[in-house]
């Protein structure tokens, strides 16, 4: 934690989102910029639902948006520049010049209003059209889905789920981390007085989600309610196969254009998908719309480029934690290699010396 070694300035930390950020924009290529002089800065987080669907939106409208991808297991949404910028804690947040938006549904609906100009993609359609009810709709129904229920549910409990893609060990790991978190937001809010409300805020919400989606009675009642929602999209995308779209032009759950609907029931799709529950909702022919809707979504080239395959996703977890654990260890890791590396030539040295002497004497 940046305040807890002091090593850490807020002017480093801001080179350091600068340098994340110029990396994530010269990798993701291909994008337009948003205008002359806006400057766009998402920070977020890879695995966290509601930074997927709000990086999947600007992919989807080919937005260039500088990126910083705030660690969630490195806690540092926790840290004290991070909890200035939103006090809530939580990603993803959009700077756009001197504005600061945290909530995602504003983020992405600041990203409609402010650019979409001629030559970007509209995901949400004008409120003249007869197609905007409909979008408004579906976007409202998948986004007031509680998916950190049925993510925090379905790891503490896999014994619910088929296919899983999350290692065995997750449970346990969760339930640690979520318990060595509250112990470090109470250091963190005695450490930081200007935030002590905030910390303590955050603590006793993580408390209260941890005593609900632990509750299996709970979560297999939300489970049971998305059939629901599953069923009302079932049946819209019949709607959609039934109708005639314009001869190569595939149709999406909203029309045959690409929508802000889409995009939630695309990433809360794959979300689904990730947590084994793929085979409940959509498998072994329940729900062929669903089905087949999820094979196109999945070639989509934005969705391929922010969310990959399902079976990579913890790759893309695991490698940048591990890069910057090392990073803010350097100096620990790199003079514990010294000392290994001393230690081991100093070994070999005096090996080669006893061999000599040995050969000396035979």
């Amino acid at each position: 934690m940046a305040s807890e070694n002091g090593s850490e300035t807020q002017d480093e930390k801001a080179a350091l989102i600068q340098a994340s950020s110029e990396e994530e924009t010269q990798r993701q290529g291909g994008t337009v910029l948003c205008n002359n002089d806006s400057k766009l800065t998402l920070y977020h987080w890879t695995q966290s639902f509601n930074s997927q669907k709000v990086r999947l939106a600007i992919a989807e409208k080919g937005l260039r948006c500088e990126e910083y991808d705030v660690s969630l297991p490195l806690s540092e949404h926790n840290e004290p520049w991070f909890m200035r910028l939103n006090p809530a804690g939580e990603v993803p947040v959009l700077v756009h010049d001197d504005k600061v938006i945290c909530d995602p549904t504003q983020i992405m609906d600041y990203l409609e209003d402010n650019f979409s100009y001629e030559g970007t993609p509209r995901l949400v359609p004008e409120e003249s059209s007869r197609y905007y009810l409909r979008v408004q709709h579906y976007r409202e129904l998948l986004d007031s889905l509680p998916m950190d229920a049925y993510t925090h549910g379905c790891i503490l409990h896999p014994e619910i789920t088929a296919d899983s893609h999350i290692p065995a060990y997750a449970a346990a790991s969760i339930r640690t981390q979520i318990g060595n978190t509250q112990t470090e937001l109470a250091k963190l809010a005695e450490q930081n007085p200007e935030l002590k409300d905030a910390y303590i805020a955050k603590q006793r919400r993580l408390k209260s989600k941890l005593f609900d989606h632990d509750n299996m009675k709970y979560l297999k009642k939300l489970l049971d309610e998305l059939e629901s929602v599953m069923d009302q999209v079932e049946t819209e995308l019949q709607r959609r196969a039934e109708e005639t779209p314009e001869e190569g032009k595939p149709s999406w759950l909203c029309g045959d254009f690409f929508s802000i609907a889409d995009v939630s029931l695309a990433v809360t799709l794959h979300r689904l998908k990730f947590l084994g529950l793929s085979r409940r909702y959509w498998g072994n022919g329940s729900r062929v719309n669903v089905e087949t809707y999820y094979e196109r979504v999945v070639e989509r080239p934005a969705f391929r480029r922010v969310l990959g395959h399902v079976n990579n996703i913890l790759i893309s977890a695991v490698l940048p934690v591990a890069f910057r654990v090392a990073r803010k260890n350097a100096p620990v890791i790199v003079g514990t290699t010294l000392l290994v590396g001393v230690l081991g030539g100093a070994t070999y040295l005096a090996f080669l010396y006893m061999k000599k002497r040995l050969s000396l004497f035979s």
